[in-house]
């Protein structure tokens, strides 16, 4: 069983721990307006409750839910199945249904294409690729591995005049 961290851009990962930090913001400014002004001052206090309840639960979900995405994000290969992890939401891929692993040199993608005609793209780092195409191809030896590489252009051509 082996695991591979998902890699996220740098932007993606900040603006991760801008939303965490945004819900604990949110989270103590609900609490200061909830001590501050209470539910005592409204005519009705059914209509105060509910809008703390909804601010805090909001809040709270976006803190779980962000921070969740940071820690478990990751791709696991086990002995019969690949699974995605992306926070709450998993995912499990029979590696019998592999058909084609391919590494795509022009964008820098691998990508896992199945028999039903459906397929991920592995989002982890570029050197961990040869080591979780070895991982499947250990389990099913039979799963044929492609390189697609980079080719000359009439463009590459004109360029190097």
């Amino acid at each position: 069983m082996k695991k591979f961290r998902y890699r996220f851009s740098r932007l993606t990962y900040w603006l991760i721990i801008a939303g965490i930090a945004l819900s604990v913001v949110g989270f103590g400014l609900n609490l200061f307006v909830c001590i501050k002004n209470g539910i005592s001052s409204a005519a009705d206090p059914v209509y105060p409750i509910i809008q703390y309840t909804l601010m805090f639960a909001v809040t709270v979900a976006l803190f779980a839910i962000l921070l969740s995405i940071l820690i478990s994000s990751y791709y696991l290969v086990d002995k019969e199945q690949i699974v995605t992890s992306f926070g709450f939401i998993k995912s499990k891929y029979k590696i019998k249904d592999i058909e084609t692993i391919e590494l795509d040199r022009n964008t820098n993608k691998l990508s896992v294409y199945f028999s039903d005609d459906t397929f991920v793209v592995i989002v982890v780092k570029e050197e961990w690729y040869s080591q979780f195409v070895q991982a499947i191809l250990d389990i099913n030896p039979k799963i044929e591995y492609s390189i697609k590489s980079k080719e000359n252009t009439p463009d590459d051509k004109e360029n190097k005049k």
